[in-house]
């Protein structure tokens, strides 16, 4: 499976129009892969709060719609990182209306998952403020030309809570995909989190950032592909960057049949679950 993550960079000063126009073209150029993942709120610009309720989209909007457009024209599936997401009449549990939502397309452009972000970055400002926490736990085969490995689709945030990571896994998870807008500030905790998920959970792992700065806030970078032993196959700079790589999906089942640790669990396991065999 050959899988492209790009680390888009930008700042304020750029349109949401201009983004995605050049955001279009990037995932043009990756012709040839079965996978590309996008990062986390790359057209809202993800700590830029106060301007999300000017760039929210639904999942039909012209962000999602332009990316489908490009997938079915490079006939590959694509996480369209995510969108502040707002559809209409839908006002959430707590009454905010707003998710930050990602999005996976299939190599026709339909749309095959919707994920949206379940643990909110802020301790009670930002995403907490202004967003909805979602409560979904999103895992599917992937298809066509990707197809061959079982997606835990999480966002950023989530990377802290490994928790979601084994419920994912128990779904018949080997592969986490994991859009991002981390800090440079926190870079470190990024790059072992992501490690950490592919060791302790036997999975592939799939780590998108962004790169520039925005609301005065230096992005980390460092996208990463991870393989299920831990090995890092793939990590960016701190600039714009695609990671090409390919993938084994066998890859995943010949870890946990040599190192069958999940079988092991104590706490929490489901013995009748995919992912601990």
């Amino acid at each position: 499976m050959r899988i492209a993550l790009i680390q888009v960079e930008y700042a304020d000063d750029e349109s949401v129009e201009d983004r995605t126009d050049r955001v279009v073209e990037l995932v043009r150029a990756q012709k040839g892969h079965d996978l590309v993942v996008l990062p986390e709120m790359w057209s809202a610009g993800a700590f830029d709060y106060r301007a999300w309720p000017d760039r929210t989209q639904t999942v039909d909007g012209p962000v999602v719609s332009r990316m489908a457009e490009v997938a079915r024209e490079i006939g590959a599936v694509v996480h369209a990182g995510s969108i502040a997401e707002a559809p209409p009449g839908e006002p959430g549990p707590q009454g905010r209306g707003l998710w930050n939502t990602s999005v996976l397309l299939d190599a026709r452009g339909e749309r095959i998952a919707r994920y949206r972000k379940m643990h909110r970055f802020g301790f009670g400002n930002g995403e907490p403020r202004l967003m909805e926490a979602g409560e979904e736990v999103v895992v599917l085969d992937l298809p066509a030309p990707a197809h061959g490995l079982v997606a835990g689709l999480s966002t950023c945030y989530d990377l802290r809570f490994p928790e979601l990571y084994r419920a994912q896994v128990d779904q018949g998870a080997q592969l986490f995909v994991v859009p991002a807008a981390w800090p440079a500030a926190r870079v470190e905790a990024w790059r072992l989190l992501l490690r950490a998920r592919a060791i302790e959970d036997q999975c592939f792992v799939l780590g998108c950032n962004t790169a520039g700065t925005h609301a005065r806030t230096p992005m980390g970078g460092h996208s990463a592909v991870i393989d299920p032993r831990g090995e890092v196959l793939a990590e960016a700079g701190t600039g714009q960057e695609v990671l090409s790589v390919t993938i084994d999906p066998t890859a995943v089942a010949e870890v946990r049949e040599s190192f069958p640790v999940l079988a092991d669990r104590r706490l929490g396991r489901d013995p009748d679950a995919p992912g601990t065999v």
